[in-house]
């Protein structure tokens, strides 16, 4: 089983910006439609961003315009770079495959303070 390892997060200020990034193993990310998804408390994880084996990517709407996903196939490396960040970015982030999900990573916290 691949194992998917996110770290990144950390408490920023609205507006402010963050980086995450998820280390995946071998080929993972080159092969896979690849997911940015968050859970924020008391709610159902989302999906935020994807990224296709073509490097097609695609956005929520709550993120398009703010958030960036890309990928770095020989770090083996999945980032997100999240700009104007707003208090409702709050959530543990989470990257996975779309299609028949790895046991999920302890994702990284990301919390936006006013």
């Amino acid at each position: 089983q691949v194992q998917l390892v996110e770290s990144g997060g950390g408490l920023v200020q609205a507006g402010g910006s963050l980086r995450l990034s998820c280390a995946a193993a071998g080929n993972t990310l080159s092969i896979n439609v690849m997911v940015w998804y968050r859970q924020a408390p008391g709610k159902q994880r989302e999906w935020v961003a994807l990224i296709d084996p073509s490097g097609t990517t695609d956005y929520a709407d709550s993120v398009k315009g703010r958030f960036t996903i890309s990928r770095d196939t020989a770090k083996n490396t999945l980032y997100l770079e999240m700009n104007s960040l707003k208090l409702e970015d709050t959530a543990v982030y989470y990257c996975n495959r779309l299609n028949r999900p790895f046991p999920w990573g302890q994702g990284t916290q990301v919390t936006v303070s006013s």
